[in-house]
């Protein structure tokens, strides 16, 4: 008695080659846990530096504009 109903043998590699395997889902999932326990971390902690925030596009930290400042590779010839 071993009729069981099971599903056709073409219709089992048909779906065994639509899916990605399974060592490359278990991949991506360890992927984005520890990315987002990393974010999660870094937004408990806080900035790297007193003092740093977002600056808004366009202008320096202390209101200059983009060219001039600090030296950091403006220059000519870096």
């Amino acid at each position: 008695m071993d009729d069981s109903r099971q599903a056709a043998p073409g219709v089992k590699t048909a779906l065994r080659k639509t899916l990605p395997p399974p060592a490359l889902c278990g991949f991506l999932l360890l992927l984005a846990l520890v990315f987002a326990g990393s974010h999660a971390l870094g937004e408990r902690v806080g900035p790297v530096a007193p003092g740093m925030h977002a600056t808004p596009s366009g202008g320096g930290a202390d209101g200059e504009g983009a060219h001039g400042g600090t030296g950091h590779g403006g220059g000519v010839g870096h």
